[in-house]
């Protein structure tokens, strides 16, 4: 490349960057200025805090499948360990700060995560996909069966207590909202700059090639358990928001295989290795089933019941995994990049044309 293009690039690097930070900028504005204050209780309750504990999830899955190409089927599992393990921090140690309880949750799933991660050193491809299967069952087995977990609760079931932070009550559909919306806004600014530093080039060359990154001097081993970690002490805290600030009860039946199949979908969807579609592809699973419900509704009436409405979106969200993996296996968030840079080109050349 020559100096020229060197000067082009870098004068329309800061022009490239200015929409993407105005548009997140603009959301950021939107989700704590105005929907706290506009939203009902249902949007909350029902789409909104789902969205972003589903989205914090399909964020720690890529950081492992996405950026560091190890697969994962039990991301649920982790996602138990740390409502669990914050449960019983609240429950067993009383005076400390929940904001420290959700840390030590992270702490206890990323452990978790980690011996279910050793096997990553000796396998690959479906094999590990497998024994992280294997998590899965494991781990909803022992919550199902040591009823300390559960304080002894005869049904399994457990109501977590209120949520407070620093003495302030955030119970209501609009505190839970906001306080998951803080936790994933740090999260998310944590994952951004690992991804962006050496360890997250690391991890992207261990994916792509991990002979190649061995030979150049990268820990392979110390990778591949560093994003197992990483990647479960999110998921952790994912399962936190979703049993504290959306369910508010914590049951295994809430970690099941099928919420590990559906972080998947959500990484399948959104696009590997971009954290723009970890929230894309967690507000197409969340509001997908609510736009099918209403639509069935609307053409069949009586007859599109609630077990027709499962096998209905089984059906589709199939179909849309099998349309992305063959027409944009880079998932939605590429899609969405593309659509913009046809839309600019086209108003920078109307401008152009009209100067």
């Amino acid at each position: 490349m020559t100096d020229l293009a060197l000067e082009k690039t870098a004068a329309a690097a800061p022009h490239r960057a200015s929409p993407a930070l105005l548009g997140i900028g603009a959301l950021l504005i939107v989700a704590y200025g105005v929907l706290p204050l506009v939203a009902s209780e249902y949007l909350f309750d029902a789409i909104l805090t789902p969205f972003l504990a589903l989205a914090l999830a399909g964020l720690g899955l890529n950081i492992l499948t996405g950026y560091a190409g190890q697969v994962s089927l039990g991301s649920s599992a982790f996602m138990a360990v740390g409502a669990y393990a914050a449960y019983n921090l609240a429950l067993r140690l009383p005076g400390v700060p929940f904001l420290v309880d959700i840390l030590l949750a992270g702490l206890v799933a990323a452990a978790v995560g980690l011996l279910f991660g050793l096997p990553s050193l000796r396998l690959r491809g479906f094999y590990l996909a497998v024994s992280t299967l294997a998590a899965q069952f494991f781990v909803q087995w022992v919550f199902n069966k040591v009823g300390w977990f559960s304080n002894n609760s005869p049904s399994g079931i457990v109501t977590v207590p209120p949520l407070s932070v620093a003495g302030l009550p955030l119970d209501s559909s609009a505190g839970r909202y906001l306080f998951a919306l803080g936790v994933v806004t740090a999260v998310t600014l944590a994952v951004w700059r690992l991804v962006e530093s050496p360890t997250g080039r690391a991890l992207v060359a261990l994916r792509d090639h991990e002979t190649a990154a061995r030979v150049i001097g990268i820990p392979v081993l110390r990778v591949k358990l560093l994003a197992f970690a990483v990647s479960s002490f999110i998921i952790g805290v994912a399962g936190v928001l979703w049993a504290f600030a959306y369910l508010r009860t914590v049951e295994p039946a809430g970690f099941n295989l099928d919420r590990s199949f559906q972080i998947l979908f959500i990484v399948i969807i959104g696009g590997l290795a971009s954290l723009r579609g970890a929230f894309l592809g967690a507000a197409l699973i969340v509001v997908f089933p609510l736009l099918l419900s209403r639509l069935g509704e609307a053409l069949l009436g009586g007859l599109f019941d609630s077990g027709v409405l499962e096998m209905s979106q089984r059906i589709v969200l199939g179909l849309l995994i099998v349309t992305f993996l063959i027409a944009e296996p880079a998932g939605l968030a590429a899609l969405l990049d593309r659509l913009w840079n046809r839309a600019w080109n086209w108003i920078s050349g109307r401008f152009r044309r009209t100067g």
